[in-house]
């Protein structure tokens, strides 16, 4: 079993602003945990509203479903203007999405090194892990890549309760 990122995004939620710092080395300013949290939201946190009211909104179509009904959005169409937070009925979208640049998470070469994440070590809400652990949809946790398992209730799952 290898180490994978665990996100959190019931503590990611209680942050106003993502500020992990990132080790990118290419791009020093880089938070390669929100694209990261955005693909997570989009994918376990939305309601994929069948009439979606944030894609409705948009005023330069940068967001749209993919053919599994999961949002995306292009950042290179996106002006940040945030009208799909404020159409959102349910709070999915989150103020830190939206910058001008979309940041790129490179893992920082995990590949069964032991490695120090800089984001896991400085989230001041400790919403990031790293950990030996395997996807376990039971204990809410799903996973978003090979690298990556996000902790989240999928609201399909709150119906049911």
């Amino acid at each position: 079993m290898s180490k994978k990122i665990v996100m959190d995004i019931m503590k990611c939620r209680t942050c106003s602003s993502c500020v992990v710092q990132c080790s990118y080395q290419h791009h020093p300013g880089n938070n390669g945990m929100m694209p990261l949290l955005e693909k997570a939201a989009f994918s376990f946190t939305c309601r994929r509203c069948e009439d979606a009211p944030c894609i409705e909104v948009c005023p330069v179509d940068a967001l749209e479903k993919d053919k599994n009904g999961v949002i995306t959005r292009a950042a290179n169409l996106c002006v940040a203007c945030k009208s799909c937070i404020m159409a959102c009925p349910f709070g999915t979208m989150m103020n830190s999405f939206f910058e001008v640049r979309k940041s790129v998470c490179d893992y920082c070469g995990m590949d069964g090194h032991d490695v120090k994440l800089l984001c896991i070590e400085t989230c001041p809400e400790k919403a990031l892990s790293l950990e030996e652990i395997e996807e376990d949809p039971e204990q809410n946790l799903h996973r978003l890549n090979d690298k990556v398992l996000v902790r989240e209730i999928i609201w399909e799952k709150l119906k049911h309760e």
